[in-house]
């Protein structure tokens, strides 16, 4: 029995190597790098405009995509590559990741996290792709305040709803000291790149990766403002985040800045399918 364990943990961990899933994840980087370009780009109409009532999240980038030619077969394709990165993080959670520390429990539970928050995309886009309208493209506004108002009900959900806002701002602030400090270079192929490209692409990280950063931390702030005030409304998903950068005293300026990090964020996922250590 324990030599056919082995056998079977071996024949995974191969499996889990193989060049299908390293395709796999590095198509999820491309699909990663789309969505979040569509979201800079969303948020620049916002910047001056109403942006022509679309949101400025997730659901906005793919209604975005399914209103393309070819639209439908694009969001399959979207789907698929998701599914792969899903694939390839829930690899790194059973076997660990590249690197001296991969193997380490908190790498593998981050990695199990992503697996699961990835598959849970994935799964959003097919179901959209497939005819199901009301899956992937929902507000995150209003899934953001829903689900702050039944927290809200539950015994200590005070408490609740502000653990978890400290929680993801806690996560937008350790995203952007992560980004100003370049580790996303650590994952990455460096000296495979040309001077020119190695200068991009840390641009990219720590323009794109603070920004992101900032988008969480906003986040997570009023998050905590709805608990603080037992008000569900002050609760807001990814789009009304960004629509208040735009309500600051730097007016629209501030929402241009953070759009065109995300976008960047993206282009830097693009460069992660390329140069990515799988």
């Amino acid at each position: 029995m324990t030599t056919g364990s082995a056998a079977a943990r071996g024949q995974a961990r191969r499996a889990a190597n193989s060049k299908a899933v390293a395709a796999g994840a590095r198509a999820g980087f491309v699909a990663r790098g789309i969505i979040y370009v569509l979201i800079g780009v969303l948020s620049l109409r916002i910047s001056f405009s109403d942006g022509g009532g679309k949101q400025a999240d997730r659901g906005g980038a793919i209604a975005e995509i399914a209103g393309k030619p070819f639209g439908a077969a694009l969001l399959w394709l979207l789907g698929a590559a998701l599914a792969g990165m899903a694939l390839w993080r829930l690899s790194e959670a059973a076997f660990g990741q590249t690197g001296p520390d991969g193997k380490k429990a908190h790498k593998r539970a981050m990695a199990a996290g992503r697996a699961v928050f990835y598959g849970f995309v994935s799964y959003s886009v097919l179901s959209y792709a497939a005819g199901n309208k009301s899956s992937g493209s929902g507000s995150s506004d209003e899934d953001s305040r829903d689900i702050t108002a039944k927290a809200l009900d539950w015994p200590a959900g005070q408490w609740i709803v502000a653990v978890a806002g400290v929680a993801v701002a806690a996560a937008g602030v350790w995203m952007a000291v992560r980004a100003l400090r370049r580790t996303f270079q650590e994952h990455l192929r460096m000296s495979a790149m040309s001077p020119k490209v190695r200068q991009t692409v840390t641009v990219l990280g720590v323009f794109g990766g603070t920004a992101r950063g900032v988008v969480f931390a906003v986040a997570g702030g009023f998050a905590v403002t709805a608990a603080v005030q037992h008000n569900p409304g002050k609760a807001k998903g990814m789009d009304d985040t960004l629509r208040s950068f735009a309500d600051s005293p730097a007016g629209p300026w501030l929402l241009v800045v953070i759009a065109l990090g995300l976008m960047a964020y993206g282009a830097l996922s693009w460069a992660g399918a390329r140069w990515r250590k799988l």
